[in-house]
C-alpha cells in the first residue's frame, strides 16, 4: 500500500504517531509511524497483540484523538476532528434504549436535509438490507445482541458516511451470530461501495472479510506486514474450508504471534 494519495474516499494514514502522558508523568507511545492506505470502496482489517494500539489507530482516524505527529487524509481532506464523511461502529452495542429500532436508525440522519418522506423510505431501505424490518417497533431490549448491531449499522448507514470504521463489532457475540454477521457486512459493504476499515482480534474473521490484512507490531504500534487476500467474491461460509483460506489464515496468524511473543517478551 503506497503513501500517495488517496483515492476518492479513501483513507490515507502517513507517518501516524500518538503518544499518551500518564498521570505520573510518564508517557506512554502507542502508536509509532503507522502508514496505511485504504483504497476508494477497499475492505481492510487491521490485525495484532492485545494492546497493540488498534483501537487507538482508529480513533485518530475517526477524529476522536488528535495525533502526535503524522497526518491522516480521506478523500484528499486531512482529518482535523470528527466528521460526517466517517461513521464508526463499536463493539459495545450503542443503541439508545428509550428508542425503537426504527427511531434509532431515524436518528442517524439527523443532521441531512432529509424530509419526513425521504426518511421514512431511506429508514425502511436500511432496515430491509439488515434483515430487521420486522423488527422495527421494538426497543433494543427485545432483540438479540447481533440484531442489535445490524441495528447500529443500519443508523451509521442512515448518516451517508463515505468511511465505515468498525471496532471489533463482533466480538462480544457467540460464534454463530458472528458468522452470519460477517456474512451480511459483506453484503452489506458490496451493496453500497463503503469504505471500510476493521479493527479484530479474530485472524479468520479478517481474512474472511478483506482485500487486505495489516499486520500492527506490538506496543508502539507500527505497521510491520500488509497481506493482500486474492480470494474471489462473493464468499460464503464455505470459502472458510477451501485450502487458499486455511493457508492465508495461518500465514497471518503466525505473523500477528510472532508479534505476540515480542509483547510477552
Amino acid at each position: 500500500m503506497s503513501e500517495n494519495a488517496p483515492s476518492k474516499l479513501g483513507v490515507l494514514v502517513k507517518h501516524l504517531q500518538k503518544a499518551f502522558r500518564n498521570p505520573d508523568g510518564s508517557v506512554t507511545e502507542a502508536l509509532e509511524d503507522v502508514t496505511l492506505d485504504v483504497p476508494a470502496g477497499g475492505f481492510v482489517s487491521v490485525v495484532g497483540p492485545s494492546g497493540c494500539g488498534k483501537t487507538t489507530l482508529l480513533r485518530l482516524i475517526a477524529g476522536l484523538l488528535p495525533p502526535t505527529s503524522g497526518e491522516v487524509w480521506v478523500d484528499h481532506r486531512r482529518v482535523e476532528g470528527p466528521g460526517r464523511d466517517r461513521g464508526m461502529v463499536f463493539q459495545a452495542f450503542t443503541l439508545f434504549p428509550w428508542l425503537t429500532v426504527y427511531q434509532n436508525v431515524a436518528f442517524g440522519c439527523r443532521y441531512l436535509s432529509v424530509d419526513p418522506q425521504g426518511t421514512r423510505e431511506r429508514v425502511h431501505g436500511l432496515l430491509e438490507m439488515v434483515g430487521l424490518t420486522d423488527a422495527a417497533k421494538l426497543y433494543p431490549h427485545a432483540l438479540s445482541g447481533g440484531m442489535q448491531q445490524r441495528a447500529a449499522i443500519a443508523r451509521t448507514l442512515m448518516a451517508e458516511p463515505d468511511v465505515l470504521l468498525m471496532d471489533e463489532p463482533f466480538g462480544s457475540l457467540d460464534t454463530q451470530t458472528r458468522d452470519l454477521m460477517q456474512e451480511l457486512l459483506l453484503d452489506v459493504w458490496s451493496r453500497t461501495g463503503k469504505t471500510v476499515l476493521f479493527v479484530t482480534h479474530d485472524v479468520e474473521e479478517a481474512v474472511f472479510l478483506s482485500d487486505a490484512v495489516a499486520v500492527l507490531s506490538a506496543r508502539p504500534a507500527r505497521v510491520t506486514h500488509v497481506q493482500a487476500v486474492g480470494l474471489p467474491r462473493p464468499r460464503t461460509f464455505e470459502t472458510k474450508s477451501v485450502g487458499a483460506f486455511t493457508q492465508l489464515r495461518a500465514s497471518v496468524a503466525q505473523r500477528v504471534r510472532a508479534e505476540a511473543r515480542v509483547t510477552m517478551a
